[in-house]
């Protein structure tokens, strides 16, 4: 069996030099690593991973290694790959299939690859090996204990699953851990997106018109950041208790019809499909930029986009211009794929250190635990919070504890008002 498929091996110094970097500022996933190492928790256990293959998901995949796990990884998406590190990884002897630029049959032909190791235990970001699993290999599923789910599209897609009986194992939707969402999610893809941005472009975002679809916590904090950056923040929301936030933020919100009028950048950070579209782009300024954040590349509508196009040329790295019939240009991103991660380095190292702990904690909760219903369930409050006070210990942060007499008054109801 082949055991790894990367763009150019001779990368590898480069790969490891840039894990070194990121490992240096993952206190907290280092500290489990140690702790794997010498319990071996993974012992005798393969486990199939479909992570954007960064830097931050090689310290992840060498503290399961640590742990006694083999491991078999592919990339969640076809631009993320950074391919040095990649190539570090088969050289530490990873069974890692992955390189930057694959199509589609690519992408898929290395999930099928990595599935070819019979998994007890799959990560995933995006829920793509745990759909190939159930749609064509239902033979793995018996052996198969659990799952983890990254990113709030992949738990999306496994709730949809569970609530129409097609679910077959149990997942723990990592993305849904309060030391995941509310930091990898919003800082994490507040700071990458506009770093994917800056690279792509080198525009100035002070002054600009800058348009975010959706208000969820991605969204919340690529908004956050353009503000912070001098934009002038319009939120696009279809919830009204978002869009009602988003106001009492401070924010413009409008209706994606309007606000393609007038704005400088669109980013789609929604999950959903064809969020721009058409009858948006017709709308738009002559030089708009339009990039996505959501997980696949489907919230801009690149069928309508080639469809109003006459001519298409490459600017920049990952900057398209699309010179349009009726003479305006309009410039796509990334290929509509993850700007953060496509133009950019993904999520700071400091903020994937949460989210990775969750997945190591999480995945040796499956390893160490009875097999679970097929159900999605949320990360263990223990898991939760224990990754929180390893972080804080990590910058050096203390904080209260309840006293016995608040611990009391806060579990009784007797006392009421004195």
């Amino acid at each position: 069996m082949e055991n790894f498929q990367v763009k150019d091996k001779s990368l590898a110094p480069q790969g490891k030099l840039n894990i070194e970097w990121a490992a240096a500022h993952m206190p907290v996933l280092c500290e489990i690593k140690n702790r794997f190492a010498k319990e071996k928790p993974f012992k005798g256990l393969t486990l199939a991973a479909c992570l954007h293959v960064t830097k931050e998901t090689a310290v992840l995949v060498e503290a399961l290694a640590a742990g006694g796990a083999k491991v078999a990884l592919c990339g969640s998406n076809p631009l993320s790959t950074q391919d040095d590190v990649a190539a570090a990884l088969a050289d530490e002897g990873i069974n890692v299939f992955a390189w930057r630029g694959q199509n589609t049959q690519e992408y898929y032909d290395c999930i099928e690859k990595v599935l070819q190791f019979k998994p007890q235990i799959t990560l995933d970001d995006g829920a793509d090996v745990i759909g190939t699993i159930h749609s064509k290999h239902p033979e793995l599923i018996k052996n198969v204990k659990g799952g983890t789910e990254e990113t709030t599209t992949g738990v999306v897609r496994l709730r949809a699953m569970e609530c129409d009986g097609s679910l077959k194992y149990a997942i723990i939707a990592v993305n849904d851990a309060y030391t995941k969402y509310l930091f990898d999610n919003r800082y994490g893809t507040g700071q990458s997106t506009m770093d994917g941005i800056l690279r792509a472009t080198s525009v100035l975002i002070a002054g600009k018109n800058f348009v975010v679809a959706g208000y969820g916590w991605c969204s919340r904090g690529i908004a956050m950041r353009a503000q912070g950056m001098g934009a002038n923040v319009i939120v696009t929301e279809v919830q009204p208790t978002r869009a009602l936030e988003a106001a009492m933020n401070g924010l413009r919100v409008m209706p994606m019809s309007e606000a393609a009028a007038i704005g400088d950048i669109f980013v789609t950070a929604t999950g959903d499909l064809n969020v721009i579209r058409k009858e948006h782009m017709q709308k738009m300024k002559d030089g708009a930029i339009l990039c996505n954040s959501g997980h696949f590349n489907v919230e801009i509508s690149i069928p309508d986009l080639e469809s109003l196009t006459k001519a298409k040329r490459t600017m920049r790295p990952n900057m398209e211009e699309y010179a349009l019939k009726d003479g305006r240009k309009l410039f796509l991103l990334a290929e509509g794929r993850l700007v953060n991660l496509a133009a950019a380095e993904g999520h700071p190292s400091e903020v994937m250190d949460m989210s990775f702990a969750n997945q190591a904690l999480c995945a040796e909760n499956i390893a160490k635990g009875a097999k679970m219903e097929p159900k999605v369930y949320t990360v263990p409050k223990e898991i939760d919070e224990g990754v929180a006070e390893l972080k804080l210990k990590s910058m050096g942060v203390k904080i209260d504890k309840l006293t016995a007499e608040q611990k009391k008054y806060l579990s009784t109801w007797e006392m009421g008002t004195t």
